[in-house]
């Protein structure tokens, strides 16, 4: 795994640099299958089809997510993210705010699932033609 490439889409992403189709296509490239952002722990693992995986630990430290989920709120953030009007901070402060504590992204599923402190989730599916 290129550990080197995956601190580089990590350093983009918190820069506001890259978009979220730009991290997929990075990712991608580098075979990894999955990725999980652990907003607790302030780390993100990354998998390969062939079960290797890399944990990264991330220089921002998040605030402590609510502790009720609210789906229509992270949607609503998803849906500003993509329109391009706030930043990977913003979002991320903003999913916390709404109650999420990790999410997964199945890149190869085409798919990231938000989940809050009891279970709850929102499968988010990329959008068409990405």
């Amino acid at each position: 795994m290129n550990t080197q490439k995956i601190k580089e889409v990590i350093s983009l992403t918190h820069e506001g640099k890259i978009t979220f189709p730009q991290v997929v296509g990075a990712l991608l490239n580098e075979g990894i299958e999955s990725y999980h952002v652990d907003y607790t722990r302030s780390e993100n693992r990354y998998y390969l089809p062939n079960g290797e995986s890399h944990v990264e630990t991330i220089p921002h430290k998040f605030p402590t997510p609510a502790k009720e989920f609210s789906a229509d709120k992270v949607k609503s953030t998803i849906k500003r993210i993509q329109a391009g009007e706030i930043d990977y901070n913003t979002f991320s402060d903003e999913v916390i705010q709404a109650g999420c504590v990790y999410y997964i992204a199945c890149l190869s599923g085409k798919r990231v699932i938000y989940f809050g402190r009891e279970g709850d989730m929102h499968i988010e599916y990329f959008p068409k033609g990405k």
